[in-house]
């Protein structure tokens, strides 16, 4: 997919901001930026953080063509000088994020921009479109996963919205857990396996469904998945499975991957039928896949019915997240650079308190119980702050200052979770191959407890601030609370 120039995926007041900035000679002065998000998508305990990659080739290639400021030059909202000043544009900033495939919350940054207010100001839109949309996916994917107990196909290209959507949301799929994916770009453009079985199309172009399942596995013997639910699944579709098969083992043909697909129906019920059904005929080890708008909710109550499915092929509740269709994440000013060359820390306010930000330059540890290597808690603390593991820990929650914990050293491990992507306007951060990516990212999962990834009702992780955070935001909200300014006041 040609990805070579997104600078225009960014909206026309950022750019309108962008020409203010220039002229009021503002457009070098440093900010920081922060990218988070509220709350959990699916109503679940976690997200899964998605997108470096892409951010990374956006940020590479962010520069003005000469069509760009021709197309822009029609608008009629931009003067000639700020339009020669963009020929030159390019990003010169620090970007830090949290690794693709990383266990994430709400209100800690996952992204974090410290550049000139110009340059910050312009990467917003497209941070925002490219790590919402493969976080959200990749979440969803986790969770399918997690119900299903692995074996999971994404199968979602056709009912995506759009071809970038199909491509990187089956991306994030796989980096979320999903084995492999139908998308045949989405293999050759990130080297990830891809599968697929045959349509009902298959079938109804032969004289018979026999036929049909005949020629197909004389085609592919080592692959041979027969959809049984084209005319009927239990006394048409799988006997003449069955019949394949032995004249396949009758051959001496020793299929690597054989069985069948169901796409229709009672899932639970025909899959435990013809289980037996393959089993009397000596075929044990022949795989039952299933489909048909699955998720992880109709999954988990489809296994506990004791259904006999080893793999799934999830499809339109996955690539579109159908329950949860927005990942939520958004994009705050935290600190902005004084003359003394020190940063000012900004704080904005709103009517609903979860929207209130955490001011200053920041940054993650990750706490771990180290006799178990789970997750305790993040705790968000200023950049200039630094903590030890030879030290004692306290953690408390910052919308219940009273309720603390207490960890000493040797109970408990450290991680700085947001690393450097760019420095300088330069990349210093190689993405991994997706595959290392979901490898890492079944590792992550493993590190919460039971409680926080179950679908419902989830127990949630607490995200802290350490004191100094905690302090500087009261005294910003103080000061802020002698002044009426409105709906949303920032200081």
């Amino acid at each position: 997919m040609d990805r070579q120039n997104l600078t225009l995926l960014t909206d026309l007041y950022e750019l309108t901001m962008m020409q203010g900035y220039y002229r009021n000679e503002t457009h070098n002065r440093k900010v920081v930026f922060d990218m988070f998000f509220r709350t959990n998508p699916f109503g679940g305990g976690y997200a899964v953080m998605a997108g470096v990659a892409q951010l990374i080739e956006y940020i590479r290639e962010l520069n003005f063509s000469r069509e760009d400021i021709r197309y822009l030059e029609t608008l009629g909202c931009f003067d000639a000088d700020f339009l020669d000043y963009l020929h030159n544009f390019r990003f010169t900033g620090d970007i830090y994020a949290i690794p693709e495939g990383t266990i994430i919350f709400p209100r800690e940054p996952i992204v974090k921009v410290i550049a000139p207010i110009m340059e910050a100001q312009l990467v917003e839109t497209a941070i925002l479109n490219i790590i919402n949309h493969q976080s959200l996916i990749a979440t969803k994917a986790a969770r399918v996963c997690y119900a299903a107990g692995g074996g999971v196909m994404e199968f979602g290209l056709r009912r995506a919205q759009g071809p970038d959507a199909g491509t990187y949301g089956a991306r994030a799929a796989i980096i979320g857990g999903c084995d492999a994916t139908s998308n045949v770009l989405c293999g050759e453009l990130f080297d990830v396996p891809v599968t697929g079985t045959h349509a009902h199309s298959w079938i109804m172009s032969f004289p018979d469904e026999y036929s049909a399942f005949k020629e197909f596995a004389k085609l592919y013997p080592q692959s041979c998945i027969l959809l049984v639910d084209t005319y009927d699944t239990l006394e048409s579709g799988v006997p003449n499975a069955i019949r394949v098969f032995q004249e396949m083992k009758e051959e001496g043909i020793k299929s690597k991957k054989y069985g069948i697909r169901l796409d229709s129906g009672d899932l639970a019920y025909l899959s435990k039928e013809a289980r037996r059904m393959l089993d009397e005929a000596g075929f044990p080890d022949a795989i039952i896949s299933a489909s048909n708008d699955l998720d992880e909710h109709i999954i988990l109550s489809i296994k506990q019915q004791g259904a006999r499915i080893d793999s799934w092929g999830v499809g339109t509740n996955l690539i579109t997240a159908k329950d949860n269709p927005a990942f939520g994440g958004v994009y705050k000013m935290s600190a902005i650079m004084g003359e003394d060359g020190k940063f000012i820390p900004k704080i904005k306010l709103s009517e609903n308190t979860e929207k209130v930000t955490n001011p200053g330059d920041k940054k993650i540890y990750r706490v771990y119980e180290k006799k178990d290597h789970k997750i305790k808690a993040d705790l968000i603390c200023l950049a200039e702050e630094s903590f030890t593991e030879e030290r004692p820990l306290v953690l408390f929650d910052p919308a219940a200052p009273w309720k603390r914990t207490r960890m000493e050293p040797g109970e408990y491990t450290l991680r700085e979770l947001l690393v450097p992507v760019f420095q300088n306007g330069a990349c210093v951060y190689t993405s991994p191959p997706v595959m290392d990516i979901r490898t890492y990212c079944l590792e992550e999962q493993d590190t919460m407890w039971p409680e926080t990834r179950r679908l419902s009702n989830p127990h949630q992780i607490y995200v802290d601030l350490s004191r100094k955070l905690y302090d500087m935001k009261l005294r910003l909200l103080d000061e802020l609370s002698q002044v009426d300014a409105g709906e949303d006041a920032v200081s």
